[in-house]
């Protein structure tokens, strides 16, 4: 198996104006493109070249030690990316059946978001904050530079199955928001795909 570059499910301009044409297309052309390189050349003559992005990511315990660290970045970095395009559509609202679970874990939408806000502007450093699914229970967390909560306590330190998630690397929203990384983390709100969110929950 190769990785290949996913294509976006709307133009680079299509996130516009809570997320810029600029840094939406060096985000997917250059940065995810440069994960998926790296993972493929990483990868050649390997047991784990026909691992899908998830099976790779959740076997991370097997890889070798001197491919270890370049597939926990670069792999992580694909998977990380491939399920961040897909949450993200303008104009989708929160089913019933989302916004009844997250009002159970969160107590309401708004102090939910609030949460979220708080631990994602918080967060020192590169990486992301993800809303997770395990045992039936949501709850938000955090991970360093690519790392997914898919890895498991013992190498990203938090677990579950990821529903919800926002990169906080500053190459996702420097060039418009600068170092206002609460202004961006607000405007993500705008371009969540609630739809595709709904879906990770109920699979």
């Amino acid at each position: 198996m190769t990785y290949e570059l996913p294509q976006l499910p709307y133009e680079y301009h299509g996130l516009e104006p809570y997320f810029d044409t600029t840094t939406m297309t060096i985000h997917h052309t250059k940065h995810h493109q440069n994960y998926v390189n790296n993972a493929n050349i990483a990868l050649q003559y390997t047991k784990f070249s026909n691992y899908s992005i998830d099976n790779l990511i959740t076997s991370l315990h097997e890889v070798p030690s001197d491919k270890y660290m370049i597939l926990r970045n670069n792999c992580g970095g694909h998977a990380n990316h491939s399920f961040f395009w897909k949450i993200l559509k303008i104009g989708t609202t929160m089913d019933t059946v989302l916004k009844k679970n997250i009002e159970n874990n969160f107590d309401s939408i708004e102090n939910f978001k609030k949460i979220f806000e708080k631990i994602a502007v918080n967060h020192f450093g590169s990486g992301w904050v993800w809303l997770v699914k395990k045992n039936d229970i949501l709850s938000i967390v955090t991970t360093m530079n690519q790392d997914n909560p898919l890895m498991g306590i013992q190498i990203a330190g938090v677990s579950g199955k990821p529903i919800l998630g926002l990169d906080l690397w500053e190459h996702a929203y420097y060039l418009k928001y600068q170092n206002q990384r609460i202004n961006y983390i607000k405007s993500f709100w705008h371009v969540v795909n609630w739809d595709m969110v709904l879906e990770n929950f109920i699979s």
